[in-house]
């Protein structure tokens, strides 16, 4: 793509950018046209949302400059950014969780006068923002009740109503539903209508095809290419993003039969979220719960858990009924979970990657209140190496991480923590494609080992590949079960909508 186009609108020349060590930009240079959407890809630590960041003032460069519109700009911060109307739908959300809707997407600039707030002319623009996105919310409602695609909905409503000539879209489709999914990219078909331009990073091939004009590689940090999507087919861009040919991961794990029963649960029920569920999964299994967003699939694991009070119904480890009712509860029965939200409950940010890694086990490596460290580092170290996560020092600190990588660390502190069983929430949201796969593999090397897993995962092509058996939810209930070979995206599909 010339890079002395006139209608290039956003140019990157040479923006480079450095964390403590790790250089995550390294001479990034190319244009984005006015008025398309265009993609940005790579894996996981190839440096896409930093450099969403650093168009939108939430970090600085180290060198290089940025024009926009033909002028050159240097963002302190992001207010700076949204006055030149440059706004970002980030991939982890950023809400102050006991506000309410209206609130959060108010925040910037609450109506009122006189030193009061109107909440009636605040939440009216909440309403009007929401219908932006086509979404039915109360805006009375605190945004941290909603569940995480509800959460993503707001936010992309707050981005839209700003008025924004540039949006940022930070795998803005991650936790949404298929229908949902399809909703944001009508919008940004009339973004793009009206002459707006969207920087859309994403590891969805699929979405980049359908909805894409131009794609933007990065490698590492560095600029590996930058083309029309036109003149390229997956395999291809594959091959830039990872440097190597891909293959689907088939799991080992199908090939023999499962052992004993490890979990079973028996008419679990919650108010308002579930109802008489029902299922068991033996060692070496990986029984998968799908399902559109709302049926259900999260809660349950969250009861299993013991992240649910109100929950009910009889829970069996390897046969025997146990109560749970604290996560602690859990974890010393062998149950491990890896959260759909993982920068919530999945990880403590401030701390080091070593140190995630070994919060289940602490009891093990620590004496007379004192933490054994030498242990504690070789354990991180060893889990680090086999996960691939990068930068691949384990006293890093979680918060710099990508959030693949961190996704890795969330991963890590179970499999460290040899739990028997393992429940497991969108393993691959916000992955690259090359991670993903190392993700498959992972999960199929534990089923393969033994361990009995439970996997949510709104990727249906991931549900059919990785999974023993599939348990369909419609609505909190169970709507039938499917065995591998009986499994088909259409018939899965068919029995989530209730068709």
């Amino acid at each position: 793509m010339d890079r002395n186009a006139p209608d290039a609108y956003i140019a990157f020349d040479r923006v480079t950018k450095r964390f403590p060590g790790v250089t995550a930009l390294d001479g990034v240079t190319f244009d984005i046209e006015a008025g398309t959407c265009h993609a940005v890809v790579g894996e996981n630590g190839a440096g896409k949302s930093t450099l969403g960041r650093i168009l939108t003032g939430i970090y600085g460069m180290d060198g290089g400059r940025i024009r926009v519109g033909g002028r050159p700009v240097r963002f302190n911060e992001p207010r700076d950014a949204l006055d030149l109307g440059i706004g970002m739908v980030h991939q982890e959300l950023v809400f102050c969780e006991n506000l309410s809707v209206a609130e959060n997407l108010c925040l910037g600039a609450l109506p009122g006068g006189g030193g009061f707030v109107s909440d009636q002319r605040m939440e009216d623009r909440a309403r009007k923002m929401l219908e932006s996105v086509e979404a039915d919310l109360d805006v009375e409602t605190p945004i941290g009740e909603l569940p995480v695609a509800q959460q993503q909905l707001v936010q992309i409503a707050a981005a839209l109503g700003s008025g924004a000539r540039v949006i940022v879209f930070d795998e803005p489709a991650s936790s949404l539903s298929h229908v949902e999914a399809e909703r944001l990219r009508a919008h940004i078909r009339r973004l793009k209508a009206k002459g707006v331009t969207s920087i859309y990073i994403s590891h969805d091939l699929d979405e980049i095809f359908r909805l894409c004009d131009a794609v933007t590689v990065l490698r590492d940090g560095r600029h590996v290419a930058t083309r029309p999507v036109a003149d390229l087919d997956r395999a291809t861009l594959i091959n830039l993003m990872i440097g190597r040919t891909f293959e689907a991961y088939f799991p080992s794990h199908v090939q023999t039969e499962p052992g004993e029963e490890m979990l079973s649960v028996d008419r679990l029920a919650s108010p308002g979220k579930f109802d008489n569920v029902s299922f068991s999964v033996r060692s070496g299994e990986v029984l998968a719960l799908a399902g559109l967003v709302g049926a259900g699939r999260t809660e349950v694991l969250q009861a299993i858990f013991g992240l649910d009070p109100m929950a009910e119904g009889q829970i069996r480890v390897q046969g025997r009924p146990v109560s749970i009712r604290r996560p602690i509860d859990a974890m010393r029965r062998g149950i491990g979970l890896v959260p759909e939200d993982r920068k919530r409950f999945g990880l403590v940010l401030s701390l080091r990657v070593e140190q995630n890694i070994g919060l289940p086990t602490l009891d093990r490596r620590s004496g007379f209140g004192w933490i054994r460290g030498k242990r504690e580092e070789d354990l991180a170290r060893e889990y680090v190496k086999r996960l691939s996560v990068r930068p691949d020092d384990a006293r890093y600190e979680t918060a710099g991480l990508s959030g693949g990588n961190q996704q890795k660390v969330v991963l890590a502190k179970w499999l460290a923590a040899r739990c028997p069983v393992l429940l497991i929430d969108e393993p691959t949201r916000g992955v690259d494609v090359g991670a993903k796969s190392e993700m498959h593999a992972l999960i199929d090397q534990l089923a393969h080992e033994g361990t009995a897993i439970v996997l949510v995962s709104s990727e249906l092509p991931e549900v059919l590949n990785l999974s023993t058996r599939i348990l369909v939810l419609r609505a909190g209930r169970i709507a039938g079960e499917l065995s591998r070979e009986e499994a088909d995206q259409g018939t899965v599909m068919s029995m989530m909508a209730g068709v």
